[in-house]
């Protein structure tokens, strides 16, 4: 199978190349301000006449799209960037797909639904509290509107191999702890914090039920996610043990209440689990590495 993965250079792309390229796959990345060919190529996905001549020549059989403005309070903050990106760009991308007999994944998330009625199924109705949110469903749309077999993977906040701490709102919160500076930190938003690699593992499945099926196969919207329900600050507190720096928890001070719009540049759902029984419905294996595990291991390493 012939993969090209768009956001290659990203948190989750470069996951997504590493693990299609061990099933033995031909993994094309692109990427824009990281790329580094030949090993990733240098595409804007904002330049529609190089995006198609790019697809055109590469002919695959699958096209994972990755890239996205992922950061609430930066698509706050850069509303036509972000819009253009995550809004526009994917529905292109899924037509272009839809041209050249190309299975497409699109890369949604948890924030299109408010929070107060979880678990979600993915039937239930979206209802974005933010600007990042409502780009995203905007690309939902825009891809199930110019392809119809394109498949849609929503997944809530990622942590896994980063470049730089910085990449993850997870990874970071490690650097917060080590540091020992004194800071506010979230204490009221249920996440469900989810590896990179176990994203990746789904994405290729999904790809490869689709492009091995006789017949049709799989399109529509799918949830994906961790079980474990966890606050920033219990991750924190995770981090705290696993580096043996327990006393510098006094310096966080736990924030129990969702801020009032004036306090943050985007506003954040209280909970928005994900079920994933469409995934399990399919036969794609939904079982995703403990967190503390995946941190263990991970710090060992470093």
């Amino acid at each position: 199978m012939k993969v090209v993965v768009t956001g290659a250079s990203g948190l989750l792309g470069r996951q997504v190349v590493l693990e299609a390229e061990r099933r033995g796959h031909t993994v094309v990345g692109t990427a824009l301000s990281r790329a580094q060919p030949p090993k990733l190529v240098k595409l804007d996905l904002n330049d529609t006449s190089a995006v198609e001549k790019f697809f055109t020549a590469e002919q695959p059989q699958a096209i994972i799209h990755c890239a996205a403005e992922k950061r609430p309070d930066v698509a706050e903050k850069n509303q036509s960037a972000t819009e253009q990106l995550n809004a526009v760009v994917p529905g292109l991308l899924a037509q272009i797909a839809q041209d050249h007999g190309a299975f497409f994944v699109y890369i949604s998330t948890d924030y299109v639904f408010d929070g107060t009625s979880p678990p979600y199924e993915v039937g239930d109705e979206p209802n974005p509290l933010n600007f990042y949110g409502r780009t995203k469903l905007a690309g939902e749309r825009a891809v199930q509107k110019a392809n119809p077999e394109a498949a849609i993977l929503r997944v809530p906040v990622l942590y896994g191999p980063t470049e730089y701490a910085a990449e993850s709102a997870v990874n970071v919160l490690v650097d917060v702890v080590k540091s020992g500076a004194g800071a506010q930190m979230d204490a009221w938003q249920a996440r469900f914090p989810t590896c990179t690699e176990d994203v990746a593992r789904v994405l290729v499945d999904l790809s490869e039920i689709s492009v091995g099926a006789v017949g049709e196969g799989v399109a529509g919207i799918f949830h994906f996610s961790a079980a474990e329900k966890m606050t920033k600050y219990d991750m924190c507190r995770v981090f705290a043990h696993l580096l043996g720096v327990e006393d510098n928890m006094q310096n966080l001070v736990p924030v129990t209440e969702n801020p009032d719009s004036e306090q943050v540049a985007a506003s954040r759902p209280d909970n928005t689990q994900l079920s994933t029984e469409a995934l399990e419905e399919i036969g794609v294996n939904v079982a995703c590495v403990p967190f503390e595990q995946w941190w263990t291991d991970h710090i060992k390493q470093k």
